[in-house]
């Protein structure tokens, strides 16, 4: 890959990971808790409690793509960016367009759907595997 197409995809990558850091602490500063005393009735309560679920469920698929994040800008920097970690062939263009931080070429990502199909895995469990990290929403 040009010299020129890796730094756009870093930069890219950058402004994704300080967008989410940014993210992460605004979510940070809000009061997290649930007080009964400070919510009216039931269905309030039911919902605040929603809110909060929502909002966790926010922050794990967050750090999750943090991780994605970070390991494709090691990648950038080892040199082995846009290199697919199954087959080892380059990953499209325009599929790093779409998603930066793939790891697979869309080949071998469709195998890896049409396997979790077959095997009834949730969808990501089998490349979170690939991806030493603290990461965030699958692949696709």
């Amino acid at each position: 890959m040009r010299k020129k197409e890796l730094e756009k995809f870093k930069k890219l990558l950058q402004e994704e990971r300080k967008r989410i850091l940014q993210n992460a602490l605004r979510m940070a500063d809000r009061k997290v808790t649930i007080d009964s005393d400070d919510v009216p009735d039931i269905v309030d309560l039911a919902a605040s409690d929603l809110n909060l679920n929502l909002n966790v469920e926010i922050r794990e698929r967050e750090r999750h793509l943090l991780g994605k994040i970070d390991s494709a800008l090691q990648k950038i920097d080892e040199g082995s960016f846009g290199v697919c970690e199954e087959c080892g062939e380059r990953i499209g263009t325009a599929r790093l367009e779409a998603r930066p931080v793939t790891g697979l070429c869309i080949k071998c990502k469709e195998e890896q759907e049409e396997l979790e199909k077959r095997s009834g895995a949730r969808r990501g469990d089998q490349e979170d595997v690939r991806f030493p990290i603290k990461p965030i929403v699958s692949d696709n």
